[in-house]
């Protein structure tokens, strides 16, 4: 009975190999190969990251050094990929054009950060605010205000500088009601810079709004407002 039993499974096994060996052996050579395809694509994804950092770094030291055209070189084949390097090259490359006064260029290239979904919202932000900062003079005030109104918010990390912004922009609406307690706000805000919040507490002031809540703090060593006022 043993030896019938044996017989029979081996003749299963021969029986299953001659109906499905061949479809399962091609299933698992290409599931191998998928496997290894995959593998080299994500080797080859991160060789690639990595080369393209290294080339960012050192676009960032040639911008600091003063070296716009070969910063420049560096940054172009890393602005049309994508990725965070891609991100961080085209916003290099948005402050070099600032610092060639073509704000018109440089707004277009922090509009096209800011407008990509797959960018991180903290770049985004950051886009939107120099895209604005850069094409301020000519954008309708009521732009600024929508494009800006959600980072112009106390908590918000860019509170401050977007807070002025939207200021201004009611100003020129002739809104003094919405910028002038808007620049209180920034004012009495002591995690904003100095230098900011002695602007908007001088903007205040000359609306009508008190802006100081600590005298020791707004007055320098001889007592004068250090705003201006």
């Amino acid at each position: 009975m043993r030896e019938v039993d044996d017989a029979m499974r081996k003749d299963q096994v021969e029986t299953f190999l001659l109906r499905y060996g061949k479809p399962l052996l091609a299933a698992i050579v290409i599931a191998l190969l998928a496997l290894a395809g995959f593998l080299y694509w994500q080797h080859r994804q991160k060789a690639e990251a990595e080369t393209a950092s290294e080339q960012l770094i050192l676009a960032l030291d040639d911008l600091d050094a003063g070296n716009a055209a070969g910063a420049q070189a560096k940054l172009a084949p890393i602005a049309t990929g994508s990725g965070g390097a891609a991100t961080m090259a085209q916003l290099a490359q948005a402050g070099a054009l600032l610092e060639k006064g073509k704000g018109d260029d440089a707004a277009k290239l922090y509009s096209k950060v800011a407008q990509d979904s797959a960018t991180p919202q903290p770049l985004r932000d950051l886009a939107t605010v120099r895209e604005i900062a850069a094409a301020y003079d000519k954008l309708p005030p009521q732009t600024v205000i929508d494009r800006l109104s959600a980072l112009s918010q106390p908590g918000n990390p860019w509170f401050g500088i977007a807070g002025e912004m939207v200021g201004v922009a009611y100003l020129k609406q002739g809104k003094v009601k919405q910028a002038g307690p808007l620049f209180v706000k920034i004012a009495k805000d002591r995690t904003q810079p100095d230098a900011l919040r002695a602007r908007v507490r001088q903007l205040a002031g000359q609306l009508g709004y008190d802006a100081i809540d600590d005298v020791v703090t707004a007055a320098g060593p001889d007592g004068a407002d250090a705003g201006g006022e």
